[in-house]
């Protein structure tokens, strides 16, 4: 069961890395205007922060459940409601990005990208927000893991 318990570990951080480091290719990536082979990237690398992110939860709540510490510890951890409502936070923010990326139309390759003003401005604002909060995640969880704010 340890080897089991390792390897549902190691799947979570795997995932958790991934997104990140889909966040922050997207995050340094996106702009007004771009050329249509960066654009075209960021479509593809949001399809797998979205992958990433099922991944992440899905072996969390096994962990939870099955894994770790046991449902008990997690459950009565402010912590880990910390955690999981900045998860749900981001999540939800994503989509709009999401979306917005789903509905560009990547002109060919010999033309940039260019998006209306207001777009930009909001999809900026909105990653920089879903960065705000993993990097919230990420001070949350050695917390939550270290049973800080159980009695």
């Amino acid at each position: 069961m340890f080897w089991l318990n390792s390897l549902m570990a190691s799947v979570h951080h795997l995932a958790a890395f991934t997104l990140t480091a889909c966040l922050v290719y997207e995050w340094l990536s996106f702009s007004a205007m771009m050329p249509s082979a960066v654009a075209r990237r960021i479509q593809r690398v949001d399809l797998w922060y979205g992958i990433s992110a099922a991944v992440m939860l899905v072996a969390g709540v096994l962990r939870v459940i099955y894994f770790a510490k046991g449902a008990d510890f997690y459950i009565v951890s402010p912590m880990f409601w910390v955690k999981m409502a900045l998860f749900v936070i981001v999540g939800l923010l994503s989509i709009i990005p999401t979306v917005a990326f789903i509905r560009w139309r990547v002109p060919g390759d010999d033309q940039p990208l260019v998006l209306p003003a207001d777009e930009a401005r909001r999809i900026r604002r909105i990653l920089n927000l879903e960065l705000v909060g993993l990097a919230l995640i990420l001070v949350v969880a050695p917390a939550m893991a270290r049973g800080i704010g159980l009695n």
